[in-house]
């Protein structure tokens, strides 16, 4: 992430930062480092024994629709170390809530609230998105977005034996009808949905939003390159919306030809 982002600061051992652009101490731990968010000029924290945020965070926060000044509640699903959250402040004025299960990626996502001082921009709920309706009220809430895990949660299947990968990667604590449920709950009616998945659980994840009042609306297929099949795919729905009318966008290429960062993907990243 370190080359998406640009700035990469690496700390041994607990350390204070003082960076000149911060103004309240904050502790990186020992396995941690600083990436920057180069066209928000946010830092923020990731550890690669926890799972670093990677370009379909990125990506689905470009696609997703936010009011930019019409007052309006945002909530980021699976936020992790808040990636998507943090991203999602450049373009939108109202608040994010991040809702994150794991201890340890709210415990960085919060630190990174403090380090950029964002606390006025950025919070983050520490639960189970299951039991959300206890911190967030139902139908209270205009735009989600989530990176949720994608694999399912299959017994014979390859699993890291880290768990914090295992949670983030496949469906242990959260499975593709759970979330849509839940998604369904906290929406307003016509409140919209954003999601970054994999092309394979395709017509799973349509089926799955329709049994779950969500109407499907966009959709764009991510591609490594040119000639290369789909690795991506990013889906907007509205909640209780009409059940026809969903529009394909043009092809997202990631890499040109050189290998290089598509043009699409630049301006995406650093503005150029």
């Amino acid at each position: 992430m370190r080359i998406l982002f640009g700035c990469h600061l690496r700390r041994t051992g607990a350390t204070s930062l003082s960076e000149s652009n911060q103004k309240k101490p904050v502790l990186l731990k020992a396995d941690e480092r600083l990436d920057l968010l180069k066209k928000e000029n946010i830092q923020i924290i990731q550890s690669p024994s926890v799972f670093s945020f990677s370009l379909d965070a990125v990506l689905l926060a470009n696609f997703a629709s936010v009011p930019k000044t019409r007052q309006a509640k945002i909530v980021d699903f699976c936020s992790g170390n808040g990636a998507v959250a943090f991203l999602l402040t450049g373009k939108t004025k109202n608040p994010i809530i991040g809702v994150e299960i794991q201890d340890r990626l709210i415990d960085m996502a919060r630190r990174t609230v403090q380090l950029n001082e964002l606390e006025e921009r950025v919070s983050f709920v520490h639960a189970d998105i299951n039991n959300i309706t206890d911190h967030i009220p139902a139908d209270s809430v205009d735009v989600i977005s989530c990176n949720p895990p994608y694999f399912k949660d299959i017994p014979s299947s390859t699993k890291n034996t880290h768990s914090a990968y295992t949670i983030a990667r496949h469906e242990v604590k959260l499975n593709l009808d759970q979330l849509m449920k839940k998604t369904s709950h906290l929406l307003k009616m016509n409140g919209k949905a954003y999601f970054v998945h994999r092309p394979d659980r395709l017509l799973e994840i349509l089926d799955t939003m329709r049994a779950n009042r969500l109407a499907p609306k966009r959709l764009q297929f991510i591609y490594p390159k040119t000639n290369k099949d789909a690795n991506m795919i990013l889906i907007e729905a509205i909640k209780d919306g009409k059940p026809d009318g969903l529009k394909i966008l043009p092809p997202f290429y990631v890499h040109d030809e050189t290998g290089d960062y598509s043009t699409e993907v630049k301006a995406i990243l650093f503005g150029e």
